[in-house]
């Protein structure tokens, strides 16, 4: 028992000493903002070269993230459904209140508010990566012109409030055309500040709005891959007949 016990220390020990490591030799401070008349500028061009206009008129999304999360969307009601494993929560996404299942079985008191809270934190961090060029100008964002360690430029979009994390800033870079190419994050759930992830694997919905399905991250080489995205403004652009969230 002693031995194992002091295998397990070293073990934790490493694991510290590798979390210090990678924060040291990886991390990156979050950039100081330069030149803030262009931001807006920028903004623009990012927002109309993935048709923004086209997006906030899409009535109907759904997608699969890593992990068997899938979601169904009606953006003009801001519901969801959303399911992972053997769960499905119908989630109103204003008031975060809903039903829940598992099993098919409805559940209610605490197993039901832990269903709700974990589709909430699911829908926080998987919407986000299918919808995150589109959120620049929510509520309670700023944004700024930045230039990272490496010298390069890009839109540091700032969230002061919102989602499960506020805080979170994002330094987004931009092809030729402001088709955004990925971002720097500097984020509360990653130790590390300025981790890059790619956005790459554009479609084009039937509405016209662009969306992004792929994500590399510079650590680990991580793939964050959405599947199945269909968006529009019929059920049918879902291949649905009507809309499966009962609330």
């Amino acid at each position: 028992m002693k031995i194992l016990k002091r295998v397990l220390l070293v073990l934790v020990i490493l694991l510290v000493l590798l979390v210090v490591f990678v924060r040291f030799a990886v991390h990156e401070s979050r950039p100081q903002h330069t030149d803030d008349n262009n931001a807006e500028i920028m903004a623009d061009r990012l927002l109309e070269a993935i048709n923004a206009e086209a997006w906030d008129s899409t009535k109907y999304v759904s997608w699969t993230f890593p992990g068997g999360h899938h979601y169904v969307w009606d953006r003009t009601t801001n519901d969801a459904q959303i399911k992972w494993n053997d769960y499905e929560v119908h989630l109103d996404m204003d008031e975060i209140t809903g039903l829940a299942f598992r099993d098919g079985t409805e559940l209610d008191g605490r197993k039901k508010s832990k269903a709700i809270a974990k589709a909430w934190e699911y829908w926080c961090n998987d919407s986000y990566w299918l919808a995150a060029p589109f959120k620049i100008r929510d509520p309670g964002t700023s944004r700024h012109i930045a230039v990272d360690e490496e010298g390069n430029e890009g839109l540091l979009v700032s969230y002061e409030s919102g989602g499960v994390t506020p805080g979170d800033a994002y330094l987004w870079y931009v092809d030729d055309s402001g088709l955004p190419t990925g971002f720097k994050m500097w984020v509360k759930i990653i130790p590390v500040g300025g981790v890059y992830a790619t956005w790459e694997g554009w479609k084009d919905a039937t509405t016209g709005a662009k969306i992004a399905s792929e994500h590399e991250l510079s650590i680990g080489g991580v793939l964050i891959k959405l599947t199945d995205i269909k968006a529009g403004n019929n059920w049918s652009d879902l291949e649905l007949e009507s809309s499966p969230i009962r609330l």
